[in-house]
């Protein structure tokens, strides 16, 4: 898992909540694209499926394992309640982004959800925690690397979909984005707060619910068929 559990709580959280708004927390067949080992699984407690390219560790429940391609999903029309791509689509390389859309939206029964970094000020954010980690000679995270390759999603890609109703929120404001980042140089709170995440969930939603705002690192769009 990239970057501490409280990272992944403040970007999961906030789906989480969407997906119960629609009655699918507890029951709902979910595809997770670009879940890595654990993706939604270290949270929602209920059997799903995780699409990547690759995978270096065994399966581990609840999380069932798919490899391939974002942009060719080898399910049928329909197949998940749910689609989510959480902090995926600013490694998608922007010719390909609309595919990766498109074929989320067409395996989808119900629901689909993006949450990714938007905008030239979240990669200017980046930028700079990038420079940060050279200038104290530490090594850059493979996933802040892949983020200067491109420049981040814009909510435009979300537009004209029809057959789909659109919400948009904001998720971690950038002075809360670029606060968390900075403590994740520090093992010790790394540590601390991923003990405080699994033993006070409840705590820790609210106290990340007050981070949320303008301007912001992450958009999260969630797309209801209509």
């Amino acid at each position: 898992m990239e970057g501490s559990l409280l990272n992944w709580a403040a970007r999961y959280f906030p789906i989480l909540r969407a997906i119960k708004k629609h009655g699918l927390l507890e029951n709902g067949t979910l595809l997770e694209i670009g879940s890595g080992p654990f993706g939604i699984g270290t949270f929602r407690k209920v059997p799903f499926t995780g699409c990547d390219l690759s995978f270096a560790d065994k399966e581990q429940w609840p999380m069932t394992q798919l490899a391939a391609s974002a942009a060719d999903l080898p399910v049928g029309d329909k197949s998940f309640d749910i689609v989510l791509a959480s902090d995926v689509l600013e490694h998608i390389p922007p010719p390909l982004r609309m595919k990766v859309i498109s074929e989320a939206l067409r395996v989808a029964d119900k629901l689909v959800i993006f949450g990714f970094p938007c905008g030239k000020e979240a990669h200017d954010s980046d930028r700079a925690l990038r420079q940060e980690y050279l200038d104290k000679n530490l090594k850059v995270p493979e996933w802040l690397e892949e983020h200067m390759e491109a420049d981040f999603p814009e909510p435009g890609l979300f537009t004209n979909l029809p057959g789909w109703k659109v919400e948009q929120f904001s998720n971690e404001s950038l002075s809360f984005h670029k606060w968390l980042m900075k403590r994740e140089m520090n093992l010790l709170f790394v540590r601390i707060t991923g003990r405080m995440s699994r033993s006070l969930p409840r705590l820790i939603e609210k106290i990340l619910r007050n981070t949320d705002g303008n301007p912001s690192y992450r958009q999260i769009f969630v797309l209801t068929r209509t």
